[in-house]
């Protein structure tokens, strides 16, 4: 009888410690962290909500960025910081991703990349850093901003202001966006530095491979 006690007690807590460990659908549990794939490519779980990292896609030689204007509203010193949204920021979130390379494809690991804009309201904070900031490159020539689509302002098409600087070397430019109607009135716009944009993610999603002559 004792035995018997003891076996039913036993199975009883074994019960309740599988209850608690929360194998169903509703049971909290962590996000996945991202995982490098072949090619330099940084994945996420599809149920993570984390964008997934397009992999690098370069036939060489490739052409080099065109150089553009900085533009008046560089600010010197901004701090290191890869995400440039909060929420006081207005715009539309965008999650920025690329690789930074050279002519002949090869990633570039701790390049420098310094990136300034307006908000989705087409205002520069020229008193602060908002919306400013750098970051280097990953050991695959990675990088990713986490932003706003910068709004339009008089004589200006929407565009995002970015130096990269490896070995000493500074690069400056500017990103575009697609199917934006001031893009052909705007006298800086390039064509060759437009963003691939996928509007059907949330957040938004852009990717670009800056090519520097290294």
């Amino acid at each position: 009888m004792m035995c018997a006690m003891r076996f039913l007690a036993a199975t009883f807590l074994a019960i309740a410690i599988a209850g608690c460990a929360g194998t169903g659908a509703n049971s909290p549990s962590a996000s996945p962290l991202p995982t490098s794939t072949a090619g330099g490519t940084t994945a996420a779980s599809a149920t993570s909500g984390t964008p997934t990292m397009t992999a690098l896609s370069c036939a060489a030689p490739a052409a080099a960025l065109v150089e553009l204007t900085e533009g008046p509203y560089y600010k010197a010193n901004p701090p290191q910081n890869a995400n440039l949204r909060t929420a006081s920021v207005a715009g539309t979130p965008l999650t920025l991703t690329g690789y930074v390379v050279t002519t002949s494809c090869q990633p570039i690991a701790n390049a420098r990349l310094d990136f300034w804009q307006a908000d989705g309201n087409g205002n520069y904070d020229n008193s602060g850093y908002t919306l400013r900031g750098w970051q280097l490159t990953d050991a695959n020539g990675a990088y990713r901003l986490e932003t706003v689509i910068p709004g339009l302002y008089p004589g200006r098409t929407e565009h995002i202001h970015f130096k990269v600087t490896v070995n000493g070397k500074t690069y400056t430019s500017q990103l575009f966006f697609p199917g934006v109607a001031q893009n052909e009135g705007d006298s800086i716009y390039s064509s060759q530095m437009l963003v691939k944009l996928n509007t059907a993610t949330s957040p938004v999603t852009g990717t670009f491979t800056l090519v520097v002559k290294a």
